[in-house]
C-alpha cells in the first residue's frame, strides 16, 4: 500500500535526523529486522556481536559499539514479538564533545515490510532500506499521440514525468503531386503505421518491465489513439493495461498535464487528484469570497483556536517542526490536515500563497 503524504514527512523527518549523525569510526549500529523473524535470534546475535567488538583496538571506538549494541538489545527486549512489518534499531555516539560519550537509540516499526535482514557498524547509519520506502510504489503510464508526434510519461504519485517524446514522418493530408489519391492515401497509412509501430517500441522499452505499473492511459486529438489501440501496435500484456482513453487537444508536455486533468475519474483515488480537488475546491471558495477559505498564518491561528477550521491546509514546503506543531493543535480541535505536495500547479500556489491555508466549518468575523 502506497504511503500518504503525511506518512512520508514523518519517515522524512525519522532519515533525516539519523542521515545528520556520523561517527567518529565505524561505531554507529544498524539492526533491520524482517517482519515474522525471531527476536530472540536476533538479541543472541547482537550479543555475540558485543564478544566480537571487544576485539577492536581504539578503546572509545570498542566502548561506544558495545554501548551501542546493548542499548539495542535493551530496546528490542521492551517487544514480545517483531511488529508486523519488522523493526529497525539504530544506536550511536551523539556527542559532538570528544570528552563526552552520549549513546542514543532509534527504532522505527515501517509501514511497508522489511524484507532485509541486517547488522552493520559504521560510521553513518544504513538508510537506504527505509529510503526506498518512500519511493512512490503506484505509477500509471501515460501515452498521447497524433499523426505528428507521441510523448510517452508517467505519473508517479503527484509528478508527471515525460519519458519519451516522438516525431512522425507521416505526410499531410493534402495530395503531393504527381500522386494519385489512392497511392497517397496508402503512403500517409504506411507512415503512420510504422509511426504507431516505433510507439509502441518506445511504450515496451519503458513499460514492460515495470511491477509497479498499475495502468496505462492513452489519449490524444482525434481518433489516431484509437487507430493505435486496435492495431497490432502495443504488445498484449502492455494492451491489457489499458484502463481509459481520453480526448485532448494537445500532445506534448502540456498533454500530458491535460491528459492527467481529464482522467480524474480514472485516478479518483489517487494523490494528485485529491489533492486537486482539495485546492479547487479551497480557490472556488476564495474567488466566490463565502468566507469559508482562508490563507495565512494569522488568520489561520486565529481560526483553528475557535475550533472553526474543517480542512487544514499545510504545503510540504514548510518546517517539519512547524507542521508537526499545527498537527497537534488540529487534533484538539477534530480538525483534519492535509499535507499538499509542491509536485502539482495547485500545490505551488499554495506554497505562493504562504502555505497554510484553511477551508471552515462556520465563517468568523
Amino acid at each position: 500500500m502506497a504511503l500518504t503524504l503525511k506518512q512520508k514527512l514523518s519517515l522524512k523527518k525519522f532519515i533525516k535526523e539519523l542521515a545528520n549523525i556520523r561517527g567518529r569510526h565505524t561505531e554507529l549500529v544498524s539492526v533491520y529486522i524482517p517482519a515474522g523473524y525471531d527476536l530472540i535470534k536476533i538479541i543472541q546475535h547482537l550479543q555475540q556481536e558485543q564478544g566480537t567488538a571487544t576485539n577492536i583496538k581504539d578503546s572509545r571506538t570498542r566502548k561506544n559499539v558495545i554501548d551501542s549494541l546493548e542499548k539495542c538489545i535493551r530496546h528490542l527486549r521492551l517487544y514480545k514479538k517483531t511488529p508486523e512489518n519488522g523493526l529497525a534499531v539504530f544506536a550511536g555516539d551523539v556527542s559532538q564533545k570528544e570528552s563526552q560519550i552520549d549513546i542514543k537509540v532509534w527504532s522505527i516499526e515501517p509501514l511497508e515490510p522489511i524484507k532485509t535482514r541486517m547488522y552493520r557498524c559504521d560510521q553513518t547509519f544504513v538508510l537506504n532500506i527505509l529510503e526506498d520506502m518512500l519511493e512512490v510504489k503506484e505509477t500509471y503510464g501515460l501515452i498521447i499521440l497524433d499523426n505528428r508526434e507521441a510523448s510517452i510519461g508517467l505519473l508517479k504519485g503527484t509528478s508527471i514525468i515525460e519519458l519519451v517524446n516522438l516525431t512522425s514522418g507521416v505526410p499531410g493530408k493534402v495530395k503531393a503531386g504527381g500522386f494519385s489519391q489512392a497511392r497517397y492515401a496508402r503512403l500517409r497509412e504506411e507512415a503512420a503505421n510504422e509511426f504507431y509501430d516505433r510507439i509502441g517500441e518506445a511504450a515496451k522499452k519503458e513499460f514492460f518491465e515495470m511491477k509497479e505499473l498499475k495502468g496505462i492511459i492513452l489519449g490524444g486529438p482525434g481518433p489516431t489513439k484509437e487507430y493505435f489501440l486496435e492495431g497490432d501496435h502495443l504488445i498484449k500484456e502492455l494492451k491489457k493495461k489499458v484502463i481509459g482513453m481520453k480526448d485532448l487537444g494537445y500532445t506534448g508536455e502540456f498533454g500530458l498535464q491535460e491528459l492527467v486533468e481529464k482522467s480524474k475519474d480514472l485516478l479518483i483515488q489517487e494523490e494528485i487528484t485529491k489533492e486537486k480537488n482539495l485546492m479547487q475546491q479551497f480557490f472556488e471558495l476564495l474567488n466566490k469570497d463565502t468566507g469559508k477559505a482562508i490563507y495565512g498564518k494569522e488568520k489561520v491561528d486565529k481560526a483553528l483556536e475557535l475550533g472553526a477550521i474543517e480542512i487544514l491546509l499545510l504545503s510540504e514546503s514548510l518546517d517539519d517542526k512547524e507542521i508537526e506543531d499545527y498537527e497537534n493543535k488540529a487534533n484538539n480541535y477534530g480538525t483534519k490536515v492535509e499535507i499538499i505536495s509542491v509536485e502539482t500547479r495547485e500545490g505551488m500556489q499554495l506554497k505562493g500563497i504562504g502555505g497554510i491555508a484553511a477551508i471552515l466549518r462556520f465563517v468568523i468575523s
